[in-house]
């Protein structure tokens, strides 16, 4: 016998559990001709078996869509992060669930604010223990070694883990998705180089934590590309301020304190308002200054001219990325899961998108 609705030995083609009146519909078949294919009858054209044929493979596509449309799968998201960014992850995920296919997909959130990497590997150790069921974790934490042991056991639980916007490495992960941080460091140096033609002094470049490896990439690529469109431009770097507004305030006051050269900004990690206040005190507001996402801060602080543009990339289609490559982890979906990166895209107060807008003034 031949599988997949080719035909037996014997003529026939093998119907599955499908009625016939629904292979005809599929097909654009009469039912009489169906039966007769279906049962190996004389009088059935080669055109028609072959359509009998795919119609019962896309019918078993359909059913299995169906099926697995009906299965429920449960996706822990553990974050770390401030919590505008922990307020925009949540809502890209809700609009990202309504996307996700075949199967149906609810979250639960499990949120930090510079938790320190036990804490935090704890947190991944709790996803599906004590009798709670766990489909896939998507992760924001420090890459450290406790939590990427703790990403390899849960990986050991059968629960995969995938890194949102910044990478745990040799944590066993099964995908990363989200901003390519060392493109996003290039295009920053890029503009920095443009902004500042002609200008001497330095760039500060503030992080919220340094075992972000995220933000180490976003710093690399910074330096690796002044070095070539701005050479000789020195670099300042602050922070592990965890993105709070007012310890990174202080910490730029006393850069600005200790390099009075400093003559633009590029931060990497949040706290934006913090920054800008400690320009404007200090006597250097209006400095060409750049910012990451399109958070409910920074589009106010873009729309009204503190942040001159922003690194942002849609969260909505990280999410939508990271849940996907969950369901290929679990085999609904087609393919090994995959890393997916997205490109930065510079945006201005002209041309900030139009659903963001309203929440920018």
């Amino acid at each position: 016998m031949v599988r997949n609705g080719a035909a037996d030995d014997d003529g026939r083609v093998p119907r599955r559990n499908h009625r016939i009146r629904d292979v005809a519909e599929q097909a654009g078949l009469s039912v009489a001709t169906v039966d007769r294919v279906l049962h190996g009858r004389a009088g059935a054209s080669p055109r028609a078996v072959r359509a009998v044929e795919t119609a019962l493979v896309e019918l078993d596509r359909q059913s299995t869509r169906l099926r697995l449309s009906r299965r429920t799968l449960l996706v822990d998201v553990v974050l770390d992060a401030p919590a505008r960014f922990r307020d925009a992850v949540r809502a890209a995920t809700e609009e990202s669930l309504t996307t996700v296919r075949p199967a149906t997909v609810r979250v639960r959130f499990h949120e930090h604010d510079g938790a320190d990497p036990a804490e935090l590997a704890r947190a991944v150790d709790r996803v599906g223990s004590g009798g709670r069921v766990s489909h896939g974790v998507v992760l924001k934490a420090p890459d450290d070694a406790q939590v990427a042991a703790a990403v390899a056991r849960a990986a050991d639980r059968g629960i995969p883990a995938v890194t949102l916007v910044t990478d745990v490495a040799r944590s066993g992960r099964v995908a990363y998705v989200g901003l390519d941080n060392r493109a996003a460091g290039a295009t920053a140096a890029y503009l920095l180089g443009g902004f500042l033609h002609g200008r001497e002094g330095a760039v500060l470049a503030s992080v919220s934590h340094r075992a972000f490896q995220g933000e180490q990439e976003r710093f690399e690529g910074l330096v690796e590309r002044l070095r070539v469109v701005d050479p000789g431009r020195a670099v300042v770097r602050v922070g592990d301020a965890h993105g709070d507004d007012d310890a990174m305030a202080e910490v730029v006051a006393e850069a600005l304190a200790r390099h009075p050269d400093i003559v633009g900004v590029y931060s990497m990690g949040g706290g934006n308002g913090g920054i800008a206040r400690a320009l404007e005190q200090a006597g250097r507001g209006g400095v060409p200054f750049l910012g990451h996402d399109l958070d409910a801060d920074n589009r106010v602080l873009l729309r009204t001219g503190v942040l001159t543009a922003v690194l942002h990339h849609d969260l909505r289609a990280d999410l939508r990325a990271g849940l996907v490559q969950l369901l290929r982890a679990h085999r609904l979906l087609p393919g090994a899961p995959t890393s997916t990166m997205s490109a930065p895209q510079v945006v201005t107060p002209w041309n900030l998108p139009p659903r963001l807008w309203a929440g920018a003034v």
